[in-house]
């Protein structure tokens, strides 16, 4: 099967070479999600990888105890870190690159990449992430359901090298722009945590728009709305459909019919209780372990009753459960939720207020996806030798 690596043609001067000849292959170890604690031993677990990395770090989200340190294996300054498991071939092998001297530790399901020499480590994390490189892991990347690859795999990966000091050229650029994007999705984190914070206030009546005095008035979400499950299930699903699909995930699919046309807020009934809620005015259709709300009343606005729910959900689902956990929602839980509603001038004040927020929000994401276009589209030029970096 032809690669894409055989298809570029790269400058002259660069060398063609096996991962194999640049350093060492081995597998992480041990490591489980029980062993995970909020302090000690900084430590990286597979699924990171994809979530919570960019392609270089120096401090980790996760951390073990000295016991589980020593079943475990030691990650040194310029490892690769691959993540050895995945849902489809398209995601398997995001690299990962450690770039400090801290003592750290990677679980298994990780193939682990040790070059000789980490003169031009940061490099190397770009450059395993590359568009050839990435070619290369999807077609020798085994399994259906859920996907492997292992270290003879990584062993066999081809790359093309510039001269050392191109190399770290080229890594100090790409670096400010995962800087930018750092950066940037802080500014996103900050700007949800003060939404957070808002939303708390304002939907408890803990802070009121001035001219606003009146009790808020106890009732219950069935009194004002109607609310349904789909009959829909993910088979029906289109890729490219004419309208959205709503099912239990944050991800909204496509279908080619609609069961509904008009305001609602969709929320799935099992899977991640009291985190996902949709909101759209128009036409839909939703899968039958979905809960429609729809039909609001006079009294209710729509986006203030989902901004309520949002608010209010997990603390009003406990009261409907024994368990520390709840694994699927009934009908009940729904109708019989408390809710208090303001005035309906109110409601749209605060409406209006967590909607400038979301707007707010929506516009820096767009950004950030910006951002993170116009640099891997420069990264493919950077390694490939389409742009040259003069040194």
């Amino acid at each position: 099967m032809e690669r894409i690596i055989d298809k570029i043609s790269f400058p002259s001067d660069w060398s063609r070479i096996k991962l194999s000849a640049l350093g060492e292959i081995f597998k992480g170890k041990g490591i489980s999600k029980s062993e995970i604690l909020d302090k000690g031993i900084p430590c990286v677990r597979y699924g990171e990888i994809y979530t919570e990395y960019h392609y270089q770090f120096d401090s980790t989200i996760s951390y073990i105890s000295n016991e589980s340190a020593k079943k475990s294996k030691e990650i040194k300054y310029g490892d690769v870190l691959f993540a050895g498991s995945g849902e489809t071939p398209e995601d398997i092998g995001k690299a990962i690159n450690y770039v400090s001297t801290k003592e750290a530790y990677s679980g298994g399901d990780i193939v682990i990449f040790r070059p000789k020499d980490t003169t031009d480590a940061p490099f190397l994390g770009y450059l395993l992430n590359s568009e050839y490189v990435n070619q290369q892991k999807f077609q020798v990347a085994q399994g259906h359901s859920v996907v492997h690859l292992y270290g003879k795999n990584i062993e066999e990966l081809e790359v093309v090298l510039p001269s050392i000091d191109e190399r770290v050229a080229i890594a100090e650029i790409l670096s400010k722009w995962d800087e930018l994007i750092e950066e940037q999705e802080k500014l996103i984190k900050a700007k949800e945590q003060q939404k957070k914070g808002l939303m708390q206030k304002l939907l408890t009546g803990e802070l009121r728009f001035p001219g606003f005095y009146d009790a808020w008035v106890k009732s219950t979400l069935g009194e004002h709305t109607e609310i349904k499950t789909g009959k829909r299930d993910n088979q029906n699903k289109v890729s490219g459909g004419n309208y959205p699909f709503f099912v239990r995930s944050q991800t909204i699919e496509r279908i080619n019919s609609y069961s509904f046309d008009g305001e609602a807020i969709l929320i799935p009934g099992e899977g991640k209780i009291g985190e996902i809620f949709h909101y759209i005015n128009g036409k839909f259709d939703f899968h039958q372990r979905v809960y429609k709300i729809s039909g609001f009343s006079e009294k209710l606005n729509g986006l203030f009753c989902k901004y309520f729910i949002q608010q209010h959900f997990k603390k009003e689902v406990a009261k409907h459960s024994v368990k520390a956990t709840v694994d699927s929602l009934r009908l009940p839980t729904f109708i019989e939720m408390v809710i208090y509603l303001p005035e309906l001038k109110e409601q749209l004040k605060i409406v209006s207020t967590l909607s400038f927020c979301d707007n707010e929000i929506e516009m820096l994401k767009e950004e950030l996806e910006r951002i993170k276009k116009q640099k891997k589209g420069l990264m493919q030029q950077l390694l490939t030798g389409n742009i040259r970096v003069k040194v």
